[in-house]
């Protein structure tokens, strides 16, 4: 028991590391894809087309990613995320240098397949913890952005200040945002054993009724808890990816701020997604899934909301903070949820399953925000995604039975 307890702590540290160096990645995508299309296609109308592409190539490679995970280990097909990761970054760079629109969605495809792979990583947080204490597992994994948070405006912050914003000056971040995934690529391969297979040995431990093992998907979804934390989960990550990828768009181009500025407000809305992780973590397990999935969309909706009646750079910093705090509310609780429904080897297919519905959901999101952005200004945003994000909340509470953990 003591080996298994020094194993987990090393997995977790090392996933928790990777889940830092992956976020700086994250924050650049979310800081100028929209831009990047833009520049390079000179599509102002299609802005939301940028997040788009790779948001529907995330959701495509995220059940195949999840069901792959079941099969073969969380590890190797983490590995094979960064590596589409890095090649599409580096597309991307080659994009923008030489006005190439087919190397571009290329590129945004490959980082959308790696950026499913890569959100997966809370499927092996999953696999390491009983239920009790999963929530709490799931956040020690995913508190490792918080250093993500202070790394990505300290590595990109200098590379866009006092620059002119055209297309070619996008190539060096997006170099460097390639050689960062590598460097995650390399840390997740020092994960032993797969977490899968702790998962596996935590459930043989299990004395309670664990539901047979590779149910089918359509029996998974209908168990106690699962359609709501869904729900939410759809909801929390559709709303919070539109309006963090269309954010640098409203700063820049809407509000008239330098480029440089995204990035304190992208990073202060990664800080808001982790910064308060373990406390949440801790919170879910204590309160219960239900309580934490609805608390999480309102905090969501009030940060959406106001962000038509700021135009300032600190203000928009603390909304797209508060924003983060929602998300990671609602998350993590979906997440343990769906955790707790599911035995190891169902785990992966029923987290890519839901990927793929919010991925598609976040990315007709960014188009439908994107057109309203550019035709009738912020506000249609801010009060499209307050909608969005709050509506299913009463449903939620409605349907308060929590699930039995499936290998507590």
């Amino acid at each position: 028991m003591a080996d298994l307890d020094r194993t987990v702590r090393r997995n977790t540290l090392i996933l928790a590391s990777v889940t830092a160096v992956n976020s700086v990645v994250l924050q650049l995508a979310s800081a100028v894809s929209s831009i990047t299309f833009v520049l390079v296609t000179g599509e102002r109308g299609l802005l939301g087309l940028g997040p788009a592409i790779f948001l529907t190539s995330s959701g495509l490679t995220a059940v195949v990613a999840g069901r792959t995970m079941d099969r073969r280990g969380r590890r190797p097909v983490l590995a094979a995320g960064f590596v589409a990761l890095a090649a599409g970054c580096s597309l991307t760079a080659l994009a923008t240098d030489t006005s190439s629109v087919p190397l571009l969605l290329l590129g945004f495809v490959l980082i959308g397949m790696g950026q499913a792979t890569s959100l997966l990583i809370r499927a092996a947080a999953g696999d390491m913890y009983v239920a009790a204490r999963r929530a709490r597992g799931i956040s020690y994994v995913l508190s490792g952005a918080v250093i993500g948070a202070v790394l990505g405006p300290a590595v990109f912050s200098p590379m866009f200040a006092d620059r002119k914003l055209d297309a070619a000056e996008l190539t060096v971040p997006w170099l460097s945002a390639a050689a960062i995934a590598l460097i995650a690529l390399t840390i997740v391969l020092l994960v032993r054993p797969d977490t899968r297979v702790i998962g596996q040995m935590l459930s043989d431990r299990a004395r309670d009724a664990t539901p047979p093992a590779g149910a089918p998907l359509a029996e998974i979804v209908r168990r106690p808890g699962v359609i709501p934390a869904m729900i939410a989960s759809l909801a929390s990550f559709g709303v919070m990816v539109s309006v963090m990828n269309l954010a640098g768009y409203v700063v820049v181009e809407v509000h008239h701020h330098s480029q440089d500025s995204v990035f304190p407000i992208i990073g202060a809305h990664v800080l808001g997604m982790y910064a308060l992780v373990l406390v949440v973590g801790a919170l879910i397990d204590r309160i219960g899934r239900t309580p934490a999935l609805s608390i999480g969309l309102v905090v969501m909706g009030a940060s959406t909301l106001g962000l038509q009646w700021v135009a300032s750079v600190p203000m928009t910093a603390l909304l797209l903070f508060g924003l983060g705090i929602g998300w990671n509310i609602s998350f993590v609780a979906a997440t343990a949820q769906m955790a707790d429904c599911t035995a190891p080897e169902e785990r992966g297919k029923l987290l890519g399953f839901n990927d793929l519905i919010a991925a598609l959901l976040g990315a007709s999101l960014a188009l439908i925000g994107g057109y309203g952005l550019e035709s009738e200004g912020v506000g249609a945003l801010a009060v499209g995604a307050t909608i969005i994000v709050i509506s299913p909340v009463a449903w939620i509470l409605w349907r308060v039975p929590q699930p039995a953990a499936a290998d507590a």
